[in-house]
């Protein structure tokens, strides 16, 4: 299969108390524009929706202080691939989890090859690659249909291994370690006998601020886990006119990276506010009804921690809980992989990288679906904004909405 790769950037929204119009992008970006189809859009609709769903889930049952990052387009191509696998009420579950309905399977399929292609190629200045593949134990038969179908619209690697013999799992594992730049080296641990088939997603980016953060304005700042406990973190400062908005809720603002198609988002919560009041109020009307509050704001000084952390997850809880169940028990039908074994998903594995420093964010993401059968500093005159607690953030394509990573900074050191 072929690696997509290519140049993109990141924009970082922190959202605060705006009054100025909204002017349009900043002073010297000029991102190109992506056109998608009426149902493309849909999907991409589909994606933040179902990305908003899974980070309540996981935020509910999160330990104290756990910083969280997931990739909904990594979970979502993942769940693709074995959707073209699924029939009957494992496919009705699945689309409507996926918040897929009204979408048909070819529909889909070919609105996320284009996606693909237009993500990849929007930004020279970032790098972006997408990688699927589909690994499935040798003597399993497989439905020719399911892995060409797959070839075609995700572009695939797909190969036959002796999942017996533990080399297996290192050459998946090397697969993973080679499409993040080694940023995610594992994501199969041991194969279990009755795993016949990994369905693998990987994502990898690398994006250069538009506006650079200075090292030499880096210092240690307070950092304050609550109202009472703080720390001390290695903290960034920056000056510059940027998209600013603000309500009850939280301040935000927008840094965008390369030529300004993809930017981070940062939320700060205002006074009294958690991360979890925000989290609580994602969906796609208020995350839109937010963007419109975004204006261009002259002088904005932006105080922020660099961090880097790692985040792994087993989605088979949250899944279900978003109505998916069905998938991971012995009534699943995935028969337009296998008519006669049986299949069903036994773990949905995730795990995502970051790091935010002075140059610019550096992430990656892998989702794995396992199948099993059944029987077996300058600009101080303006305003400062200190995210010096807590926040969410989020780094999206902006002239698509299309959410590539989302999450929350509990402990930037951690």
């Amino acid at each position: 299969m072929k690696n997509y790769q290519i140049s993109i950037l990141v924009i970082i929204l922190l959202f605060s108390f705006a009054s100025c119009k909204k002017d349009g992008f900043q002073k010297g970006l000029n991102p190109k524009n992506i056109n998608l189809s009426i149902k493309d859009k849909k999907l991409v609709q589909a994606d933040n929706k179902f990305g908003f769903d899974l980070l309540k889930k996981l935020n509910e049952t999160s330990d104290e202080g756990e910083n969280i990052m997931i990739s909904p387009v990594s979970i979502s191509l993942a769940l693709a691939m074995t959707y073209n696998g699924a029939d009957n009420s494992t496919k009705q579950a699945m689309e409507e989890t996926m918040n897929l309905s009204g979408l048909n399977v070819e529909e889909v399929n070919n609105s996320y090859k284009n996606l693909i292609s237009e993500l990849i190629s929007v930004d020279n200045k970032v790098n972006l690659s997408i990688a699927n593949s589909i690994w499935y134990r040798e003597g399993f038969d497989v439905i020719d249909d399911f892995l060409s179908v797959n070839e075609e619209y995700y572009d695939a690697k797909v190969k036959a291994l002796d999942f017996s013999n533990p080399n297996s799992k290192d050459i998946i594992n090397n697969w993973v370690a080679t499409n993040t730049n080694d940023k995610i080296t594992t994501i199969v641990d041991d194969i279990s006998p009755a795993t016949v088939m990994y369905l693998i997603n990987a994502i990898y980016f690398k994006g250069v601020w538009h506006y650079q953060f200075e090292e030499s304005e880096t210092v240690a700042q307070t950092f304050y886990l609550t109202d009472d406990t703080y720390i001390e973190t290695q903290t960034m400062s920056l000056g510059a006119d940027l998209q600013y908005a603000n309500n009850n809720l939280f301040q935000a603002i927008e840094l965008p990276y390369g030529q300004g198609n993809y930017s981070m988002m940062l939320f700060l919560p205002q006074s009294d506010i958690s991360t979890d009041s925000i989290i609580n109020q994602l969906s796609e009307a208020n995350w839109n009804n937010w963007l419109d509050d975004f204006n261009l704001q002259n002088s904005v000084n932006v105080h922020l921690p660099k961090f880097t952390f790692e985040y792994e997850k087993t989605l088979n809880d949250a899944l279900s809980a978003l109505g998916m169940g069905i998938a991971f028990g012995g009534g699943a039908d995935f028969s337009k992989i296998n008519a006669d074994a049986g299949l069903f998903i036994s773990e949905v594995k995730h795990k995502t990288f970051i790091e935010v420093n002075e140059e610019g964010t550096e992430a990656a993401a892998v989702t794995s679906v396992a199948m099993n059968l059944t029987s077996v500093g300058e600009g101080d005159s303006g305003m400062h904004i200190y995210f010096n607690k807590p926040f969410v953030f989020a780094i999206r394509e902006v002239t698509t909405n299309t959410i590539l990573f989302i999450g929350k900074i509990e402990n930037p050191n951690n």
